[in-house]
């Protein structure tokens, strides 16, 4: 009787994990929620407030003194020393005040000030000079701002005052890069960032369109490129291990002239330098030899999934599209965490002024908001990777690739949202539970640097280094699980079950995709960013006003490190979906009448070659002999 043990590909779909589906709408209730009541709240974060708790656009109420003034008209937030950072707590250590306008023009001089604010009606000094004291008073001194007052624009939305010149940016990011002890360095580095940024910009899109050209030609020369790295790998130990011997060699024979104990120790460690080297030598041949026939294995996988871009070329949008929705739902994220971070109750503060504090239950909401940062990435992840392995799927287990549907991309999409969003709620939720702790232990670790003893320090680096492995180990096999899912349509547990069962009885194979074709998709990352870094080094040597090239070309490199790793991710999701195919292929089907192949006639030929290997040894069984036939 048929079950859903039998691995029947695409015959049937059902809703799976209902419940984590629930669970996790209620989840994004909460988090609307959270955004619905910081929203409602005094709007800090767009209207912000004075250090005497004026609040913007509206009357205000008598707290301490300077306080509680009618400033309807006064909507921008102006800082009196908008440069100076507090680098310990990273913010603005100055004066705010509500003003009317921003000065547009640099004001040099106490006059400049005063006549600014005849003339806009915005007073940059505090509240209790009026216009006319300020040339006058001594304590303009110290409660009107430091001149020369950079020329500023308002932020749109947030209603600050930023300062134009872009020496005062390099300050900001001098509050992150506490590591940079010559701002001046900084400063420049920043200038030939912004006067280079159209070469900055045509860099990227260079990257963008040789990480996809990569992906069309990589199955051309994957079977070249995986047996010039064996060789390389090969003759790479070889040379090391014979070096290794010929200093061993040579410093034995100079050894015996000079009688010293250091002559002894470096012959000892030389000797044992050799034979390591020899050991992992002998290994590494052995592991070739044993893995041969798998490397042949990943040779055609990559072949067949420069096939399913052919046939599914929305497969290369992939990363558009995912990059598109994280983008908007960090920039939710972000806004939602800044009304956090603003709103609150007025306290007095400890150098007398008042500023907005969470008190209650609204304080602790920001773990709430953090944990959905991580649990709603994740998932968008998952419903990408959910996304790939539907579409790999029904490219695979469909005999004729004409009866492809029209879309196979949209269709898998299709069938995420009606059948399987529950399931990747579940599989996103396992990899927030490990995340959780390890960014805990990360942040313990940060706080507590140079004051633990060397015991905890080991320990919670230990920890941080087992959890990262877990997380990466659950994220592969909840890749696999939700190919399962899409073959049968089972729910996230049976089909991880499934799919761990299956990979276990190919192990070898598994190891063999993971380090070959891992390895030739870093080598493909590595091409990408230095040809890109190349075109850079090539592109600004041609512009003599650049004093210092470092960051751009940091920026370019790590952009294009950044594209080629989602593109190549999904060229390498692509071929673990194909392999988890081609075993359920092997393990139920054999080639005769009523079983036959699904896989494309790559994978036939390499199955074949494997059959003829085995019969020549002697090891074949009565189905050997059956000649396999591609559908």
């Amino acid at each position: 009787k048929s079950s859903k043990r039998d691995w029947k590909p695409l015959e049937d779909h059902s809703c799976t994990d209902v419940p984590w589906l629930l669970l996790f709408i209620l989840f994004c209730v909460g988090m609307v929620t959270l955004f619905c009541g910081c929203f409602f709240l005094p709007l800090l974060t767009f209207h912000g407030y004075s250090v005497y708790i004026h609040l913007f656009l509206q009357i205000n109420k008598l707290i301490r003194f300077n306080s509680g003034l009618d400033l309807t008209h006064k909507k921008y937030v102006f800082f009196l020393d908008p440069c100076n950072i507090d680098l310990v707590h990273q913010r603005i250590k100055s004066l705010a005040l509500c003003v009317s306008a921003c000065p547009r023009k640099e004001l040099k001089t106490l006059a400049d000030i005063q006549k600014f604010a005849e003339t806009n009606g915005s007073t940059l000094c505090s509240y209790e000079l009026q216009p006319s004291e300020y040339t006058t008073d001594p304590r303009a001194a110290k409660l009107c701002p430091n001149y020369p007052v950079p020329e500023s624009a308002p932020i749109p939305f947030f209603h600050r005052c930023a300062p134009v010149n872009i020496s005062c940016y390099a300050k900001f990011a001098e509050a992150l890069i506490t590591f940079v002890s010559d701002s001046s360095v900084l400063h420049r580095l920043i200038s030939g960032v912004m006067t280079s940024k159209e070469i900055i910009l045509g860099l990227c899109l260079l990257s963008l369109v040789l990480s996809m050209i990569l992906m069309v030609i990589i199955r051309y020369i994957s079977r070249v490129l995986v047996w010039i790295l064996t060789i390389l790998v090969i003759l790479g130990s070889l040379g090391g291990t014979g070096v290794l011997w010929w200093l061993y060699a040579k410093q034995r024979v100079s050894a015996s002239a000079v009688d010293t104990q250091i002559a002894k120790d470096n012959l000892q460690a030389l000797l044992v330098y050799a034979i390591s080297a020899t050991v992992f030598m002998v290994i590494l041949f052995l592991i070739v030899l044993i893995m041969r026939r798998r490397v042949a294995l990943t040779i055609a996988l990559f072949h067949v999934a420069g096939k399913v871009f052919i046939h599914l070329p929305l497969l290369v949008f992939q990363p558009f599209w995912t990059f598109f929705v994280l983008a908007l739902f960090w920039t939710y994220w972000i806004t939602v965490l800044l009304f956090l971070g603003t709103t609150g109750s007025p306290v007095p503060n400890e150098e007398g002024f008042v500023e907005f504090r969470m008190v209650g239950p609204l304080k602790y909401m920001w773990w709430y908001h953090i944990v959905g940062l991580i649990w709603i990435s994740e998932f968008i992840l998952a419903c990408q990777q959910m996304t790939v392995a539907g579409a790999v799927v029904t490219y695979y287990f469909t005999r004729e690739k004409r009866n492809l549907p029209f879309t196979p991309i949209l269709a898998s999409v299709n069938r995420l949202v009606c059948y399987h969003l529950g399931t990747v709620a579940k599989g996103s939720f396992i990899i927030t539970l490990v995340k959780i702790p390890r960014m805990i232990l990360m942040y313990i670790h940060t706080q507590l640097k140079g004051k633990e003893n060397a015991c905890a320090r080991c320990m919670l680096k230990a920890c941080i280094c087992c959890l990262w492995c877990l997380e990466k180990c659950l994220t592969y096999l909840n890749q696999n699980a939700y190919t399962a899912t899409a073959i049968n349509s089972t729910n996230f547990c049976t089909s991880a079950k499934d799919a761990f069962l299956i990979l276990v009885e190919n192990a070898l194979r598994v190891a063999a995709i993971n380090t070959v074709g891992d390895f030739m998709l870093f080598l493909g990352k590595v091409l990408i960013v230095c040809s890109t870094g190349l075109a850079g080094i090539m592109l600004l040597n041609y512009q003599r006003d650049y004093t210092i090239w470092v960051l751009p070309l940091i920026i370019v490199c790590l952009f294009a490190f950044l594209v080629a790793h989602c593109f190549l991710s999904i060229y390498e999701m692509v071929v673990d979906v194909l392999f988890l195919c081609f075993a359920i292929d092997t393990k139920y089907n054999d080639g005769s009448p009523g079983r036959e192949f699904y896989m494309d006639k790559v994978l036939m030929e390499f199955v074949e070659n494997s059959r003829k290997a085995m019969k020549e040894a002697g090891r074949g069984g009565v189905a050997e002999g059956r000649e396999l036939k591609p559908m």
